[in-house]
């Protein structure tokens, strides 16, 4: 979900803006999937008979090109991206990165698919965890348990990163990359007061919802691409009971958090302090001042800022807390590295992946995105200190990478998520009660398990 709410977990961005953000939105709900079984046998031109738990020598006079398909194509992150290959390529003019844009995570997940079905996989793609899930259980991706054990910065990670780059058999099978929580932006001059809970939270957006604001508009998203409604409510969830799915990716949206949580926002919905609507409609209302929040990530906050365009101040506050206590939601992407790739090649793109996560590029790519360094000692780097400077949300935020949840690194919870869609537009829209909607969410998604 690259999206904003946080969306970097894997839901479809629905344009070309989107794959710049993280939010409740992500990365796609995969269409068009394809059969990856048996696609890789092993690395092919193998420099020395290594196991994919070896690391792979690397020969740094060697002329080395490797692929890195990404979705980071537009905007800030793109030049951020493309400075950091340039930087890279200053310490190893042998290595080439050849970078293979795609518009946003939905046309990332099938295109990684579709070459790696054709035998033609990128040596390094972002990935969300249920898709490394799968890549893994396909044999097609390379472990990194070994490899990480090489890294010195790794020991130096927040220990949510280093949780959210295994798989659940506990080994790690990804590097991290662009990571983000989620936060709520605010029209101050309307909402003088950052909300500390909640229930605060819904007193306050029932009163300014009037002469044409609705103080909150969500996407709660569809079968097809959960969205940035969808995250939100599964971050309700957990603060006012527990997450809607267990940690092994089991489904549990009607117990008493999904419940409390989806009567809450048809409860907004139902007083005219929630709005939904399909792409960043929290953004749009905010910036038009038709709008009081807009719950996001953090990552979204370049593009909330250029949208109120100095208008009012905006305000940037942590999530308030629910009944059973703070709850967060970490989104954002890792990085795979494919078993097809020869040795040489994976031994250039490991040094690839080590350099994109030493402190100085953390700070220096979190500085320019507004994604969060995956170490606290990246927040030493001058350049991310001038934005702390400025933004002191951006340290709290930093923080929360330890306590925040992603979503189960299983294959299963994508379409799940799409049942999970459902039953909000269907409880919001007052087709069915909130009870009803997730109890027939529930039914069909134990059913993928």
């Amino acid at each position: 979900m690259d999206h904003r709410l946080t969306s970097d977990h894997a839901r479809p961005i629905p344009t070309n803006r989107a794959s710049r953000r993280t939010v409740l939105a992500g990365a796609a709900a995969s269409a068009g999937v394809l059969a990856l079984g048996a696609c890789s046998s092993g690395s092919k031109g193998s420099d020395s008979g290594s196991s994919e738990d070896a690391v792979p020598r690397f020969d740094e006079k060697k002329t080395t090109t490797i692929t890195f398909m990404h979705a980071m194509s537009a905007g800030d992150q793109k030049e951020a991206l493309e400075r950091i290959v340039a930087d890279f390529g200053k310490k190893h003019p042998n290595v080439t990165v050849e970078l293979q844009d795609q518009p946003d995570y939905g046309t990332l997940q099938t295109k990684t698919k579709a070459q790696v079905g054709a035998g033609s996989a990128p040596t390094i793609a972002q990935a969300y965890g249920n898709w490394a899930s799968e890549y893994a259980d396909s044999q097609v991706i390379v472990p990194l348990d070994a490899y990480a054990r090489t890294n010195t910065d790794m020991a130096d990670f927040a220990e949510g990163v280093k949780k959210d780059i295994q798989l659940s058999d506990g080994k790690v099978w990804m590097w991290p990359f662009n990571k983000s929580v989620v936060v709520v932006y605010r029209n101050a001059e309307m909402v003088k007061e950052e909300p500390a809970t909640w229930e605060d939270f819904a007193k306050i957006a029932k009163d300014v919802s009037k002469d044409g604001v609705v103080a909150l508009s969500i996407d709660p998203g569809s079968a097809k691409g959960p969205a940035g409604g969808t995250a939100l409510f599964e971050i309700l969830a957990e603060a006012m009971g527990g997450p809607v799915f267990a940690e092994d990716g089991t489904p549990q949206f009607d117990e008493e958090g999904g419940v409390k949580a989806l009567e809450y926002l048809v409860d907004l919905k139902k007083a005219g302090a929630l709005a939904i609507a399909s792409g960043y409609p929290g953004q749009e209302a905010l910036g038009a001042q038709k709008g009081a929040f807009d719950v996001s990530s953090v990552a979204s906050f370049p593009f909330n800022e250029e949208a109120v365009g100095g208008a009012f101040e905006m305000g940037v506050s942590a999530l308030p807390e629910g009944t059973s206590g703070a709850a967060n939601q970490l989104a954002g992407t890792n990085i795979v590295l494919f078993a097809d790739a020869s040795d040489q090649e994976k031994a250039a793109a490991w040094e690839f992946m080590q350099f994109i996560t030493t402190p100085e590029q953390q700070a220096s790519w979190a500085a320019s995105t507004g994604y969060l360094p995956v170490s606290a000692s990246s927040l030493e780097q001058e350049v991310l200190k001038k934005v702390v400077d400025e933004r002191p949300w951006v340290a709290d935020a930093v923080e929360q990478i330890d306590t925040a949840r992603g979503l189960p690194p299983v294959t299963s919870v994508t379409e799940a998520s799409g049942l999970l869609s459902v039953a909000l537009q269907n409880a919001l829209q007052g087709k069915a009660e909130p009870k009803d909607a997730l109890a027939d969410a529930q039914k069909k998604a134990a059913a993928l398990r």
